[in-house]
């Protein structure tokens, strides 16, 4: 029985003659991520690895070759943009832009950062339109969370196509399977948005009640949470989630 240990590439050492390694940046069950220079270009870029352990078995292989086809079909300002792939020593990477920010979960939780109402239906909205923009092009995420979202000057960027499925070319034939995706990238962002709304409640009582008692809310945006989380009927297109947020965002800022 043979063992892989995964190959980490040291500070200093050049990857395809191209990115020299600055730092290790992220370290996951999938794979690696490198802070380099991209020395013929003078840039600071992203490269990620695919773990060895995960390169032998073809599912794996298949997820990394995936993500990157579907970055290759990106074309917006606050999602990855590919630069470039290759492999070397039998070792996969591909190469994106450096988003100088820290996720949403290290500012919640390591900065004590807080979302008011007005602040977590302004983050929704732009992470819908993120949404929006993927499922136009049959490309559902289905791992959306807040350590994948980055956050800059209130600016946030969506990261990590590990999961995402490019349904391009079955959608037609798989319609069912398409929906559930739709549906699972709709709760995953109500998820979030419920998540943000809780960053400035503090616990009264010792024991627990269902967010639409302990969050003191708009009845819009109960509304527009209740539907992104399958309480009330579900929405069908995000044109339905977008006049929904819109009520919900008038509301809070007739209170404010």
């Amino acid at each position: 029985m043979k063992f892989f240990l995964d190959n980490y590439y040291k500070n200093g050492q050049l990857l395809n003659n191209h990115y020299e390694i600055l730092k290790l940046i992220g370290s996951g069950s999938f794979g690696m991520v490198y802070l380099c220079r991209d020395v013929r270009e003078n840039e600071i870029r992203v490269v990620k690895q695919l773990r060895t352990s995960k390169r032998i078995k073809k599912d794996g292989l298949h997820l990394f070759t995936n993500e990157i086809s579907i970055l290759k079909k990106m074309n917006h300002p606050n999602l990855p943009k590919l630069y470039n792939s290759f492999s070397l020593k039998k070792n996969y990477f591909y190469v994106m832009n450096y988003i100088e920010a820290d996720n949403i979960d290290d500012q919640i939780f390591s900065h004590n950062k807080t979302f008011n109402e007005e602040e977590s239906l302004s983050t929704f909205s732009k992470l819908l339109k993120m949404v929006d923009y993927l499922h136009n092009q049959h490309i559902y995420h289905q791992d959306l969370r807040i350590p994948n979202i980055m956050l800059k000057e209130s600016e946030p960027f969506l990261i990590d196509f590990g999961l995402a499925k490019d349904m391009s070319k079955t959608w037609q034939n798989q319609r069912g399977e398409v929906e559930k995706m739709k549906q699972q990238d709709y709760y995953d962002l109500g998820d979030i948005l419920l998540f943000l709304l809780y960053t400035t409640y503090s616990t009264r009582n010792k024991k627990a009640l269902p967010w639409t008692e302990e969050l003191t809310l708009e009845q819009e945006t109960v509304y527009l949470l209740k539907r992104l989380l399958g309480i009330e009927k579900r929405y069908d297109t995000t044109s339905e989630i977008k006049a929904d947020f819109k009520k919900a965002l008038q509301a809070c800022r007739k209170q404010n």
